[in-house]
């Protein structure tokens, strides 16, 4: 890992957050494209779960599905923390996702991504009870550790 994080980083962690995952894939693939492993392969990962939700809300199924797999297949490698990130709680929130995704099929797209991303929430269906949008958290360490 390099010593210091980038700007840039939180910036697209904050995208990320506020659910803006397009501008999220913009600013993560600018500092992707010059990084070096291995903060490149971390980014991408990152970048791919972003990507992955601006395609569920577009009701693209598959590509949704694909990017969130390639995401956190990345994405093991840094677990359960890099650049102070929990990724551990990343990747255990977006498999559930992509479980329940799967599990609701593609012909359901608009309902699971009208039920998981907005926030005028229907009643939440068997597949997406207890499901929420990942969030990109930072470590917390006991201080009487």
């Amino acid at each position: 890992m390099t010593e210091e994080i980038p700007e840039e980083f939180w910036q697209a962690v904050e995208q990320f957050n506020a659910q803006d995952f397009y501008a999220c894939h913009d600013t993560l693939e600018a500092l992707w494209m010059d990084a070096v492993e291995p903060d490149k392969k971390f980014y991408q990962g990152v970048l791919q779960i972003a990507v992955s939700l601006y395609h569920l809300g577009n009701l693209n199924w598959r590509g949704a599905a694909i990017l969130l797999g390639e995401g956190m297949s990345r994405l093991g490698y840094y677990s359960p923390e890099y650049y102070n990130i929990n990724v551990e709680k990343l990747l255990r929130e977006s498999q559930k996702i992509l479980r329940a995704l799967q599990e609701s099929g593609p012909d359901n797209v608009a309902e699971f991504a009208q039920q998981l991303l907005s926030s005028d929430r229907l009643e939440p269906t068997d597949e997406i009870a207890g499901l929420k949008v990942p969030q990109i958290v930072k470590v917390v360490y006991n201080k009487f550790e």
